[in-house]
């Protein structure tokens, strides 16, 4: 049976188990084909647990974990509403195709209604076809204000 909890950064196995999804999710060819750099996986966990509008939730098989979520909170001008951006969706190769994804998106919406969130966003890459349907399937879906302007983009500039 796969539990699924909130990962507590200051427990060290929920830590080692967080760097390791997440490097395991760069170097795949979705996350950018790159492993984690040192110094990023050293400081990762404490860096993640000084900001309280962030949380992870794991997917744990046993003694193995097998998916996780990162998760930050950002604001709705418009709600003026917390919501949160579901930032990193990890689910191991052995894993996959057993609704894993599915029971860590139940806990992601179950805190952040907790938080008081009006909403989930995400983004993910358009060839990613397993992916987007898996997100569809959890209501997720493209949006647009006025069809005039279109529907909204998902843009970034490195700095």
């Amino acid at each position: 049976m796969i539990d699924i909890c909130l990962a507590d950064y200051h427990n060290p196995v929920h830590a080692r188990w967080l760097v390791e999804l997440l490097d395991h999710y760069a170097r795949d060819p979705a996350g950018g084909g790159q492993p984690l750099a040192p110094t990023v996986q050293a400081a990762l966990p404490q860096a993640l647990a000084d900001r309280p509008q962030v949380f992870s939730v794991l997917a744990v098989d046993g003694e193995q974990a097998v998916g996780l979520i990162n998760c930050m909170e950002g604001f709705s001008t418009f709600a003026c509403r917390p919501l949160v951006n579901v930032h990193d969706v990890v689910v191991k190769a052995s894993h996959r195709g057993q609704r894993v994804a599915h029971h860590m998106l139940v806990r992601v919406e179950e805190e952040a209604r907790r938080r008081g969130a009006c909403k989930l966003t995400l983004e993910v890459l358009s060839g990613n076809r397993p992916a987007l349907q898996a997100y569809e399937r959890e209501g997720f879906a493209g949006y647009q204000l006025d069809p005039a302007f279109g529907k909204a983009l998902f843009l970034q500039k490195p700095l």
